[in-house]
């Protein structure tokens, strides 16, 4: 756009000096009088001298002009540096992104998107220069012109219809002064505004206003706006669009489109008057734009991937290393989510939380109202209150009858429920807790019941509640830690409390591989026998654990010992290693002592962990050894796109583990990348990994062989009167941990062990993750030699009644470890055979 030549004069004139006062003429001598103190300032003086009325009209003209000279003088070095405007941040809301680029969610006060003046339609700033400046290219900075249009305006209509300041004004006002209306304040905005006009182009200062006023609900800069209001671009808008806009800022509240929208309009139509007489528009366009609807709304963009908890997380990750200021900077943050992951999990969490809360029974509506009398309008406002639950949609019970009930769900919508859709709630289950008296079942629902019901995919709507029970599921890449799908809850809406991360619960027999794994290391191997029985305790101890089936095995092979779970044979394993020499080993997984309390009960899994501290340590059996670390942050950029960070994660040997017959998946970054510590024998690794799967095999854990593939593994994990449910396994790709509790460390109730609930999150997350990949195959690693050994007595045989075991070659002719327990095998043919699987199983749900 065009420019008239900046002025030439200079910004700050010299004043006149003041000419000297006429001799005062001789007089009498006035009677003696106390002598005045002098003013201490040039204001203090100034108002002396007027107030000793001895100044003339050309006193008075030369005194402000020396007090002019002055003030400016005095100010000027106080005046801020009008070049940092050249590189100014403009405010803009954190972004958090998945892996493959969908928003997971924005934080920040401000919503922005500065453009550059090029990028700017000229119909779009003459709309501006039409209401807010039209002598912008024409004067320097102050237009006294329109400042006695203002005035004259002012003083016709008792209005304030004309603004006086210009737009390089505003922008001085807006990025340097206080709102503060003070004499000072405004000669100072004169003064800087004149220093602005020196130092900028006309292009510069209109990109500068364009980018920081605010058009209200959050949104500031007229990109913003556009998107805000009418959800486009800014060479989309219409020349009606365009006009509404430039008239929300003088008043964002008064004169907006949403909430105001008759005043709006007709701001709106005043403007399209000025476009029209300043020859911006032709008398058509006038015309057709007069006419034209006005269809503002708020298009706020909502996040492309539900991920709350992981959005949170990096929120509070940025201002940790970056400040609180980091979230207006405009920084985008690509995290190592991927998002078809991610909803997996998402929907696998959700779907386990309420198919448990459906087994334990209708606990009663969330709320009541009387109806009587009521509007439709008023049952919307007490639906309103109600906490917006993903799927689970509030309503209110309005009619019964017979089996069936009505409920409203607001905004006029009714659904009908049915015999069919309310029989669940009918039903009294084995409840985990007692939740009081219930109705009877022919009255499950009433009249005024605040419900919650669910649409299942063929379009049927049933009653549903809000879960009680709590979850967390996160999966790992075990190559390098990266998390690929985090979920802490039901729904962040409902509660901000990470249980992926931020909770604390004892894991249970999750636990028990880490111990078994420094037995390996000590020299035992799968074919040991270990006792299943009472544990000695020294002293007055009177701990007395049990099996969950308060049964005794005696000596068994520790491949079933892990496989049923057994407590007493893992304690007494404990007991033989030594409970110092297990957590040294122990640590290499990253666990701390809070993870592994100094006793025997450490074999139980009596410390307390996160989901994902747990994954982090499976995550080194299914690597191979290889102690990787967790993180969820791969990519960090200024608002200019400059890379601040960039993910480059010690990895494991992908190619020396499993093998699928594809490259290994790889994080991009900017340099190569690193090996991670190896923490323990792959040997052992291998060998846990086979215990694991004998879990699923013939264990705790054989629910999840619906799954139907062999290349994946896995451990139960219960704690004292299933308070809690674990289930943590792994597979080439993913090491996948699922939780299932009651915050307040209630009983989940019989049967809702790590076996079912938890075992059976896991397997819904996992049956999706697995999907169409192909089967990954693990071979022996160095060092490990195949043995024939007896099932019972755990020796070498050459019978083909006898079970292959993969031991380390050093331990070879060792097989029944450090403290070998030997057992008389009963006469006879074989006497009491059992090969690998016949050991009678435990119900899963003890574990």
């Amino acid at each position: 756009m065009d420019s008239k030549p900046y002025r030439t004069e200079p910004a700050f004139p010299h004043p006149a000096h003041p000419a000297d006062p006429p001799p005062i003429q001789s007089r009498k001598t006035p009677p003696p009088r106390q002598a005045s103190r002098a003013p201490r300032s040039f204001l203090g003086w100034f108002l002396h001298f007027l107030g000793s009325g001895l100044g003339t009209p050309l006193q008075l003209l030369a005194l402000g002009l020396v007090g002019a000279a002055v003030f400016v003088s005095v100010t000027l070095p106080e005046l801020p540096d009008v070049e940092s405007l050249r590189s100014v941040q403009f405010k803009e809301p954190l972004r958090v992104f998945s892996a493959d680029g969908a928003l997971m969610s924005e934080f920040g006060i401000q919503r922005r998107r500065p453009v550059a003046i090029s990028e700017i339609p000229t119909l779009v700033i003459q709309a501006f220069l039409a209401t807010e400046d039209s002598r912008f290219f024409e004067h320097g900075g102050v237009d006294p012109l329109g400042m006695g249009r203002a005035l004259m305006s002012y003083a016709a209509t008792g209005e304030k219809t004309q603004g006086g300041s210009t737009i390089s004004m505003q922008v001085t006002r807006n990025f340097f002064l206080t709102p503060e209306k003070t004499f000072r304040r405004k000669l100072m905005e004169v003064l800087l505004t004149l220093h602005v006009e020196q130092t900028l182009t006309k292009e510069e200062i209109l990109e500068l206003y364009l980018n920081q006023i605010f058009f209200g609900h959050r949104a500031y800069g007229i990109s913003a706006a556009a998107a805000l209001y009418y959800d486009k671009g800014l060479h989309q808008l219409t020349v009606a669009e365009t006009a509404m806009l430039a008239g929300i800022p003088k008043a964002p509240s008064t004169n907006n489109p949403v909430t105001n929208p008759p005043r709006a309009l007709e701001r709106r139509n005043y403007i399209l008057g000025r476009m029209w007489e300043l020859g911006y528009i032709e008398a058509q366009e006038y015309e057709a734009a007069l006419k034209s609807p006005d269809l503002a709304t708020l298009h706020r963009r909502q996040p492309d991937l539900d991920a709350g908890y992981v959005a949170e997380m990096t929120r509070a990750e940025i201002v940790k290393f970056y400040g609180e200021d980091a979230i207006s900077r405009g920084y985008r943050v690509t995290t190592t989510i991927e998002s078809w992951l991610q909803e997996t999990a998402q929907e696998a969490l959700r779907k386990s939380l309420r198919l448990y809360d459906r087994r334990h029974g209708y606990r009663g509506p969330e709320g009541r109202l009387d109806l009587t009398g009521l509007t439709e309008d008023e049952l919307d406002d007490f639906l309103a209150q109600a906490t917006r639950i993903p799927e689970l949609e509030p309503g209110l019970v309005t009619a019964i009858s017979g089996a069936r009930a009505e409920v409203y769900l607001g905004a006029g919508r009714w659904v009908k429920l049915g015999r069919q859709q309310l029989n669940w709630a009918r039903k009294r289950r084995n409840l985990a807790r007692w939740h009081g008296p219930r109705r009877p079942s022919s009255r499950t629902i009433a009249v005024g019941d605040l419900v919650r019901v669910i649409q299942v995919k063929d379009g049927e709507w049933y009653l549903t509640q809000v879960p009680e029970v709590a979850g967390a599921l996160v999966s790992l890449d075990p190559h390098d830690g990266a998390v690929r799908a985090l979920v802490g809850g039901y729904s962040f809406n409902e509660t901000k409390f990470n249980r992926a991360v931020d909770m604390r619960r004892q894991p249970g027999s999750s636990f028990k591989p880490f111990i078994y794994a420094a037995a390996l290391d000590k020299g035992w191997t799968p074919a040991s026998l270990i006792k299943d029985e009472a544990v000695k305790l020294s002293g007055n101890e009177r701990w007395n654990p049990k099996n969950a089936d308060h049964k005794e095995l005696g000596p068994i092979r520790l491949r079933k010992a892990l496989a049923l779970s057994r407590n007493l044979a893992s304690i007494n394993l404990l007991q033989s290693l030594g409970i110092e020499e297990a957590q040294a080993y122990i640590r290499r997984f990253g666990f701390s002592l809070e993870a592994m309390p100094l006793g025997l009960s450490m074999a139980l899994g009596t410390g307390e962990l996160s989901p994902v501290k747990l994954a982090e340590g499976y995550a080194v059996f299914a690597n191979g050894g290889y102690r990787v670390i967790p993180y969820f942050i791969q990519r960090i950029e200024n608002g200019e796109g400059q890379v601040l960070f960039e993910a480059n994660p010690p990895r494991s040997c992908p190619d020396c583990w499993y093998k699928t017959g594809e490259e290994p998946a790889r994080t991009q970054g900017l340099q190569p990348p690193r090996r991670a510590e190896q923490v323990i024998d792959p040997r052992t690794a291998y060998q846990i990994t086979s215990l694991l799967r004998e879990v699923i095999e013939r264990g705790t854990g054989t629910r999840a062989k619906k799954l139907n593939r062999p290349d994946f593994v896995g451990k139960t994990g219960t704690t004292n009167d299933v308070r809690d449910s674990w289930f943590a396994g792994y597979q080439a790709d993913f090491v996948t941990v699922a939780w299932m509790g009651l915050d307040d460390f209630g009983k989940l109730g019989r049967g809702e062990g790590g076996g079912k609930a938890a075992l059976g999150m896991w397997v819904k997350f996992m049956s999706e993750a697995l999907e169409d990949r192909p089967i990954a195959e693990l071979d022996p690693p160095p060092g490990l030699v195949e043995v024939r050994v007896d099932p019972v007595s755990g020796t070498e045989t050459r019978s083909s009644r006898g079970i292959l075991e993969m031991v380390q070659e050093e331990y070879r002719t060792m097989l029944l470890g450090p403290e070998p327990i030997r057992v008389a095998r009963p006469s006879g043919s074989g006497g009491r055979r059992q090969q690998s699987g016949s050991a009678p199983r435990v119900m899963d749900d003890l574990f």
